[in-house]
């Protein structure tokens, strides 16, 4: 198993802060933390950060977290924070606080953002040395498993603590990074926290611009383009889109202290706390004389195969019996059951599906895997309503109806 990255997040979260307001009056301030993962385009950080200053009321990070590569935390160092001759000598990201500065903005506290400490290189482990990785791409299902993990661990040391806003940027990297960055949002973060994405008209989104556009009242305002167009940074929109996510922490606020440390362990058991509490609003009704089922009211009719398994695993289920871990298991179990169902049918009554033909020979495991995919086939015909059952119908590993007990009835 994949052991977590060496470079975890320190678990120093400043206090609230008493800061002075407009009014010169004193009021608490949550630490603002901008996290971002990002590759070769180090400009989506000065990008948000500007379009964050523009806002009404303006938002400054207090501190900004960047989680990269190995290329790009190269990138940024280079475009960010080494002194360049079209920035007067200085580097990007001093230019950008100077002109911040010049905008009325306060800079002692805000836009913290050491390379040293608050740039990650996502890792991930090796089994053959025994040691973490250091990633220069994102390639591989292991390398996206343990970029998962990494920024699950990063946004849950941020969320945790009720002085902090975070403010999750899914502007650069690879598109699986945004991608993992709103899943982990989505698993734990809150309803004070954000989720943005950046865009910037062209041709100042091209990376090609010489020198690059960073952010529209840097000092080298005309810039040329790969047709050797010249335009003017001033000239740039940038624009700041709030991406909706649904903080599904709200659902498992007793359990959230308790849940594993990896992505994919937080998503099966995030998944299986979702269809358990769903599975309170299914109903389902189970005929024991005519082949036919109800789901939340709607009628399914079923084949006599159909019906004998539904009718098997709905008496499974409200006997508490557990669920069979494979199909084969359950064919002598459910040979029996079958034997049982005819026997209770009437004499006299051919039309009744319990003396059809087509169930008086012993189940096997193949038959089970036919029955249950035109059961999921005759919920799908039958709409939205009835579609419901679905999640809780067998799958690979388990053979039952996996809902609560009080939810099935089976009627004569």
């Amino acid at each position: 198993m994949p052991r977590p990255p060496t470079n975890q997040p320190k678990r120093r979260l400043d206090k609230r802060r008493q800061i002075a307001d407009g009014t010169g009056n004193v009021t608490s301030h949550a630490e603002i933390i901008l996290l971002a993962v990002t590759g070769m385009s180090p400009a989506i950080l000065t990008e948000t950060v500007w379009a964050l200053a523009r806002e009404n009321p303006s938002v400054l990070p207090d501190r900004i977290v960047v989680l990269t590569t190995t290329v790009g935390k190269n990138q940024i160092e280079r475009e960010l924070f080494t002194p360049q001759a079209h920035f007067n000598d200085q580097c990007c990201w001093d230019c950008l606080r100077e002109k911040l500065q010049e905008r009325g903005h306060d800079m002692k506290v805000r836009l913290r953002f050491d390379p040293a400490s608050d740039l990650h290189i996502l890792t991930r482990w090796d089994e053959s040395s025994h040691r973490n990785l250091f990633l220069s791409d994102i390639r591989t299902a292991d390398d996206n498993e343990a970029v998962a993990d990494c920024i699950l661990e990063f946004v849950r040391s941020i969320v945790e603590s009720p002085d902090t806003r975070l403010i999750a940027s899914i502007a650069g990297g690879r598109k699986t990074m945004g991608t993992l960055l709103y899943a982990c949002m989505t698993l734990v973060g809150r309803e004070v926290d954000r989720l943005t994405h950046v865009l910037v008209n062209e041709p100042f989104d091209d990376a090609r611009l010489s020198p690059r556009f960073y952010f529209p009242e840097q000092p080298s305002a005309e810039l040329t383009t790969p047709e050797n167009k010249t335009v003017r940074a001033a000239a740039a929109h940038i624009d700041l889109a709030d991406v909706p996510f649904v903080p599904l922490r709200n659902l498992f606020a007793r359990e959230l202290g308790r849940m594993p440390g990896r992505f994919s362990a937080l998503v099966v058991q995030c998944s299986e706390g979702i269809r358990k509490r769903s599975g309170n609003s299914v109903k389902l009704v189970v005929h024991r004389s005519r082949p036919e089922i109800e789901v939340n009211g709607i009628r399914v009719k079923l084949s006599p195969k159909e019906q004998l398994l539904a009718l098997f695993l709905a008496d499974r289920s409200r006997k508490a019996q557990p669920a069979f871990a494979a199909y084969k298991e359950a064919e002598n179990s459910l040979n029996e059951y079958r034997e049982q169902l005819r026997r209770e049918a009437p004499e006299n009554d051919f039309s009744d599906w319990r003396r059809s033909n087509s169930i008086v020979s012993d189940f096997d495991e193949q038959e089970i895997r036919k029955a249950i995919s035109r059961f999921r086939k005759k919920l799908i015909a039958a709409g939205p309503e009835a579609m419901v059952l679905l999640p809780f119908l067998p799958e690979a590993g388990r053979l039952s109806i996996d809902l609560p007990r009080k939810q099935i009835s089976v009627i004569g």
